[in-house]
């Protein structure tokens, strides 16, 4: 069956479009580093990279040192496949999307500490994205829905976690705090908060599955 897309929508993809005077720009600068030209790829990362940065890396590695190794080797590998790429009437960056996302798929699965998003869930953002690379609208909506995606996926679930599973990770694995100061902040020790905090997460993805098993449940 064929979605509609209700007014708003309609009136905000029409907003960021008439916000794009200089696709026709990034077409040009896009010829230009396909011929080998690297100031013209430097301009199209530079200009780009803030948004891989802030609304695809961040959200679903949850740190920032993290989330800048993984932005750096995404300019890596678009400076190494940047032959692959097919001009779009959505400009390049759900190309540099598609590439950030693997690169935090590598990420999240080489990683041994906790995590809010599981392979498996990028996994399948990925096959999403690569279906169409212009599902998502050009670059500046396609921003802004990734971080309310994210936003609102995460806050959804912890807003249904017992409070002290909630502060839990939002100290250690948000805001990056060392184990021993978000201890003291819970009041327990440091092995304590070792087990407090694989049990939040262990709830929290149970949160996080949810909503996908309940629309599972209500499509039958």
């Amino acid at each position: 069956m064929r979605s509609v897309l209700r007014p708003g929508i309609v009136a905000a993809v029409t907003a960021v479009a008439a916000a794009r005077p200089d696709l026709e720009a990034e077409r040009l600068l896009c010829d230009r580093a396909a011929q080998g030209d690297r100031l013209a790829l430097g301009q199209l990362l530079r200009k780009h990279g803030p948004a891989l940065y802030r609304a695809v890396l961040l959200p679903r590695l949850g740190s920032d040192a993290a989330a800048q190794d993984a932005l750096a080797e995404t300019y890596a590998r678009v400076i190494e496949r940047f032959y692959q790429f097919q001009w779009q009437s959505c400009g390049i960056y759900p190309w540099l999307r598609v590439i950030a996302l693997r690169i935090a798929l590598d990420m999240l699965r080489a990683r041994r500490r906790e995590a809010l998003f599981e392979p498996e869930d990028l996994q399948r953002e990925i096959d999403a994205a690569e279906t169409d690379l212009t599902a998502r609208g050009e670059a500046e909506l396609c921003e802004k829905r990734d971080l309310a995606d994210a936003r609102a996926r995460v806050e959804d679930a912890l807003g249904r976690l017992n409070p002290r599973y909630a502060e839990a990770i939002r100290l250690r694995v948000l805001d990056e705090r060392p184990r021993d100061e978000v201890a003291l902040a819970l009041g327990v020790s440091v092995a304590t908060f070792d087990v407090v905090l694989h049990r939040a997460m262990t709830a929290l993805k149970k949160a996080l599955a949810a909503p996908r098993a309940e629309r599972k449940e209500g499509a039958r």
